[in-house]
Formats: C-alpha cells, sequence, structure tokens
C-alpha cells in the first residue's frame, strides 16, 4: 500500500512542479512585485499597500473598470445573441452548409493584428467603409469619428469583440445541439410545440451547460483583452475606452513602473475569481 501511495505521488510530481513554475511562482512573484516600488533597473524596495492606495485615489479608476466590464459583459451578451443565431442556421439542413460552416470561422482564425488593421481600415474616418457607406445610404450629412469620438470609441471596441468572438459561441453551440437527441424534438412536434417553444424547453435546457461554460470563459478572455483595445485606440480618447490590461502596459512596459503595474491586474483578480466560483457552483448544481 506504501509503496502504491508513493508511485501515485512519483507520478503527479511532474504536474505539481509544472503548475509550481508556469502558475504558483509567476503569481505569488506578481503579489511581490505590486507590493514593491520597482522599476526597471532598480531592485525596489518594500512600499506596502502603496500601489494599490495610489491606483484608488486615480482619477479614472471608476471609469476604468467600467470599461472593462462593459465591454466584458455586453460583448458576451452580443455574443451569445449572434453565435445562438449562426449556430441554429448552421444546425438546419441546406445546400452549402459545409461551406458556410468554414467560412463561419474566418473571424475567429484571422490573427488580431490583421483584424485590427482591417477595422481601422473600416473606422477610418476619411476613407472608412462605414462613413463612406453612410452617407451613400443618406443616414448622417458628415462623417463620423468612431475611434475618435468618446460617444462611440467604446462602442466600435465592442462591435469589433463582438465579430471577433462571436464564432467560439456559434461553434460551441453547434457541437452541443448536435448531441441533444432528435426523438425530443419529434415528441415536441407530436404534442403541437412550435419552433420557440422547442428552442426555450428544448435547445436551451440541452445546452446549459455548453452556455455557462463559453459565456464564463468569454468573459474572462474579453474582460483579460489586451490587444484588441490597445491596436484599435490605445485606451482613448481621454481614457473613455481604457480598460486595466492597457493601463498595465502604459504603466509597466511605456513607463517603466513595474510595481504599480503589477497591482492592477491584481486589483481585478478577486473579481474573476468570484465570478468562476459562482459559475463552478451553478455548474455543480444543476448536474
Amino acid at each position: 500500500m506504501g509503496g502504491e501511495r508513493r508511485l501515485g505521488y512519483l507520478l503527479i510530481l511532474p504536474t505539481v512542479l509544472l503548475f509550481g513554475g508556469l502558475v504558483a511562482f509567476p503569481f505569488l512573484s506578481a503579489i511581490w512585485l505590486s507590493v514593491t516600488d520597482r522599476v526597471v533597473g532598480s531592485g525596489g524596495n518594500f512600499v506596502g499597500l502603496a500601489n494599490y492606495l495610489w491606483l484608488l485615489r486615480w482619477p479614472d479608476l471608476g471609469l476604468m473598470i467600467f470599461n472593462t466590464w462593459f465591454i466584458a459583459t455586453v460583448g458576451v451578451a452580443l455574443k451569445f445573441v449572434v453565435g445562438m443565431c449562426a449556430a441554429l442556421l448552421l444546425n438546419v439542413s441546406f445546400r452549402g452548409r459545409t461551406f458556410f460552416r468554414g467560412l463561419f470561422m474566418l473571424p475567429w482564425a484571422v490573427p488580431t493584428f490583421v483584424a485590427v488593421l482591417v477595422w481601422r481600415w473600416m473606422y477610418d474616418y476619411h476613407s472608412g467603409v462605414f462613413n463612406t457607406v453612410l452617407m451613400r445610404l443618406g443616414i448622417t450629412e458628415h462623417r463620423l469619428s468612431f475611434l475618435g469620438n468618446p460617444d462611440l470609441a467604446l462602442l466600435s471596441v465592442i462591435v469589433f469583440v463582438v465579430w471577433k468572438g462571436f464564432p467560439f459561441f456559434g461553434l460551441s453551440y453547434l457541437a452541443g445541439m448536435q448531441s441533444i437527441p432528435n426523438e425530443l424534438y419529434e415528441a415536441a412536434k407530436v404534442d403541437g410545440a412550435n419552433a420557440w417553444q422547442q428552442f426555450f424547453y428544448i435547445t436551451l435546457p440541452g445546452l446549459q451547460h455548453v452556455i455557462a461554460i463559453t459565456c464564463l470563459l468569454s468573459l474572462i478572455w474579453t474582460a483579460n483583452a489586451f490587444e484588441m483595445v490597445y491596436l484599435l485606440t490605445g485606451g482613448g480618447p481621454s481614457n473613455r475606452t481604457q480598460v486595466f490590461t492597457v493601463l498595465t502596459y502604459q504603466l509597466g512596459i511605456v513607463n517603466l513602473r513595474l510595481g504599480e503595474a503589477a497591482a492592477v491586474p491584481l486589483m481585478f483578480f478577486p473579481m474573476l475569481a468570484g465570478l468562476i466560483v459562482v459559475v463552478s457552483r451553478y455548474m455543480l448544481r444543476n448536474q
């Protein structure tokens, strides 16, 4: 019995070492870094919670938190709706369905940097596609500064986030729909259920765990997204699209203030951890 236990410990040792080296050590190092005044080229001194207090006194902290969660929550909600509609359409048998399923994955497959370049051109004030179409249709008489107007920049970022991420939702829901027995739909039709009733009483309950996982993962990914916001707006104009990942980059890479940069994501960690706990309990309760 003792030999089997030692063998078990030996077998899980590589996983423990890998977890410690790739997760635990960097996380603990970040915590230590966040309580120092370290800058690039200097060892830094222990300052306690001074970096966190500086962030709490930062005038645009509330705006940054709002932007981060507004982009994440609204983006995930819209990705859920668009992804579900796309999955329902692609789940119907029609000619050319395989081709459209492949085309459907294009936004997710395109590298983010390339996609941002295309969307910056479409948002362009002078020669952008959106301004050209809106003016030719007579919807607006003046060109719109999608990325330079504080009232439009945040919505423009969300539109790009939804376009880039909805294929993940659609693919996951399409795969989940394949596992729902057709007998349930046939029985519902015999009982006189229409398409909406079949969707609400068969499809949605059958996808509840897939929906919870996709929404949780996408919320975490979107809240932690850096390149989409930074390459589109850089956090501007006037910090209107500032999110904590961009602020971390500006503090740590641009200004070389590593201690303050480490404190920013750690302030958001309890929110994300709490969200994971809530969703995990929901999934375990509804197994």
